[in-house]
Parts: C-alpha cells; sequence; structure tokens
C-alpha cells in the first residue's frame, strides 16, 4: 500500500514567494514573446482526443506547425483524452524537469460489485502516499517494481457501480493500474473505463486548444496565424512553475552555459521552495530559462551566501550567442 515519508502536497500547490539576493535589485524585464521565439522554445497544451497515440498527435503537431522538432511531455494512452503538453525546439530539454512537476487526472472507475461509498473512502485514503507499481505488459518502460507517490485522490461522485474521481499523483504512475489494485484492496474487483489529465505541473486545461483549431490556425494567412499562434503557444515558464527558480544575471548565465557551476555571486532572486539535491531552472532576469540545474544549497542557506556553489547544471537551454546578445540590455 503506501508509506507517507514525503509529502502529500502536489508540486504546483506548494507555497512559494519570491526572494531577492540585496535589497537594491534589478527588476524583471517585461519583454514580450516572438513567435519565432516560441516556436524555438515553447509548449502547445493539445486537447487529445480518444483514438490516436501521443506520438501520433506530436506528429500532427509537427505537421501543422511546420516544425522539425516537438514531442509530448508524458505519454497519454489512445482511450484517454485531456491535456497533452507538447514541447516545441529545445524546450524538449526540459522534460525531466517537466516530469517532476506532477499530474492531475480526472477519471471513471467501474466496480465489479457494489460497494459503500464510505468503504471506497476509506480505501482512497490507504492509497494516498508512496504506492508500488508494476508498470502494465503494454509499457514503453521495464515492467520492474516501482515507487510512485499518490498526492490526493478524490471521490467527486458515484453511479451504481460508476465512481468519478480525481487524483493528483507523481509523472509515471499508470492510472489503469492505480483503479485494477483499488478494486482488488476493495474485494470486488475494478476497471478504469474513462480518463482525462486535467494538469501538468503549471498547466492546466484553461490553455488547451483542439488538433482542429490548430489545424486551422496553420492555414490562416501570416499576419493571422501569427496572432492566433501567439496565442495558443506558451512560454515553458507557466508549465515549469512548480520547480524552484533561480534568476541570474546574464554573466553568470554565460558562465553556466559554458558549463560552470553557478556561484553565489551571480544570483539576483530565487524562490523559497528551493531545496539542495532537488532539481531547479535558472532563468535571466527577462524570464527566459537557462538551464535545468540541481541545486547545492536550499533558500535558507542561499540567503546568507556571498561566495560558494549554489547548483550545478544538468541541461543548458540557450545557446552562448543568445546569452552574449543580452549583455548590454540585462542585468
Amino acid at each position: 500500500m503506501s508509506s507517507n515519508l514525503r509529502t502529500n502536497v502536489p508540486p504546483w500547490k506548494v507555497p512559494k514567494q519570491l526572494v531577492w539576493k540585496d535589497e537594491l535589485h534589478p527588476d524583471f524585464v517585461d519583454l514580450p514573446y516572438s513567435l519565432n521565439e516560441l516556436l524555438r522554445c515553447g509548449v502547445i497544451y493539445i486537447d487529445k482526443p480518444k483514438g490516436p497515440t501521443s506520438h501520433e498527435v506530436s506528429a500532427r503537431v509537427k505537421r501543422m506547425l511546420g516544425i522539425t522538432k516537438a514531442s509530448h511531455f508524458g505519454t497519454l494512452d489512445p482511450i484517454a483524452t485531456g491535456l497533452l503538453p507538447i514541447g516545441i525546439g529545445v524546450a524538449l530539454k526540459l522534460t525531466q524537469a517537466v516530469h517532476e512537476t506532477g499530474k492531475e487526472y480526472v477519471g471513471i472507475l467501474h466496480l465489479h460489485a457494489t460497494v459503500s461509498r464510505n468503504d471506497i473512502q476509506t480505501v482512497f485514503k490507504k492509497f494516498v502516499g508512496d504506492i508500488y507499481q508494476r508498470p502494465p505488459v503494454r509499457s514503453s518502460v521495464a515492467r520492474r517494481v516501482r515507487i510512485r507517490r499518490i498526492y490526493e485522490l478524490e471521490l467527486l461522485e458515484m453511479d451504481g457501480k460508476d465512481v468519478l474521481f480525481r487524483v493528483a499523483c507523481e509523472s509515471g504512475t499508470y492510472i489503469r493500474k492505480l483503479a485494477y489494485d483499488i478494486g482488488d484492496v476493495l474485494g470486488v474487483g475494478a476497471h478504469l473505463v474513462e480518463l482525462r489529465r486535467t494538469r501538468v505541473g503549471g498547466a492546466s486545461e484553461e490553455g488547451m486548444v483542439l488538433l482542429q483549431e490548430l489545424d486551422l490556425a496553420a492555414h490562416l494567412e501570416e499576419s493571422a496565424r501569427e496572432k492566433v499562434l501567439l496565442k495558443i503557444l506558451h512560454p515553458v515558464n507557466e508549465i515549469l512553475s512548480p520547480i524552484p527558480s533561480i534568476y541570474v544575471k546574464v554573466s553568470a548565465a554565460i558562465s553556466v552555459a559554458h558549463g560552470a557551476p553557478l556561484a553565489a555571486p551571480g544570483v539576483i532572486a530565487f524562490t523559497t521552495n528551493l531545496e539542495a539535491g532537488k532539481t531547479a531552472v535558472c532563468y535571466t532576469m527577462d524570464q527566459r530559462p537557462v538551464a535545468v540545474m540541481q541545486s547545492q544549497v536550499s533558500a535558507h542557506q542561499l540567503l546568507d551566501m556571498e561566495k560558494g556553489i549554489v547548483a550545478l547544471p544538468k541541461r543548458v537551454i540557450p545557446s552562448i550567442e543568445e546569452l552574449k546578445s543580452k549583455l548590454h540590455t540585462l542585468p
């Protein structure tokens, strides 16, 4: 069943605040995103229909946008619907970071015999925390038992043997297997009949578009097409918002792009959910991502640091030339 060694709060609900290293600090630069910029490093939230695979949806998005590099941030089964974030261009370097932001689903569980609402709620509580899962036979990963986190599991409605539920969980959780295991613990058996993904990290259903809408936008004349695409393409900051943030000077960003560790003098601001040993995303003051980092210190430690290593780079996003072009416009 589950243990509770870690927090049950979904990453997008973890409270955080921005902390400035110095009282006299530069402000953020509010620079609008261009279409070229979003097609180089952006995300589109597709409302996936039943039927196609996630790979097929990604391929259609590439064709519609006329781009060569795009892929989804986490598979949805062909029968599942809902939020399928598709990373574009160098945004794919952020895939592992997106996987750390958690996911949320709404589904219908069909019980094989009648069970009381109270019994279902009791069993749901037992599945909150760390659970053990073996991936199903038809999966793209090795079928080894692994631990996944269930942050929240809520019974929304019941209609006879059909149970509408909401689950917030760690990436890589198999909801179909979760439904089967719930039925097993209830002693009556159960299977999943409907599944819809409603959230991935900081991205929710609110910004989703249908494939048909994207197809229509792709066939508009150039100026109209640009206006529509600027509304439906998103910067990566939104989906990554649950990940701790570190805002740095351009000179520090260039050093990180060369593979150097991020040192304390290069830090301008950071969020209070920063933890030692955990993932963070480094940004310049125009709020563009620089790199996925592994933090070496907590927010509390960083506040008083004047020297020393703050974080180590794992994946660098922009080119060094792009960062050098910001030297005269950003701190």
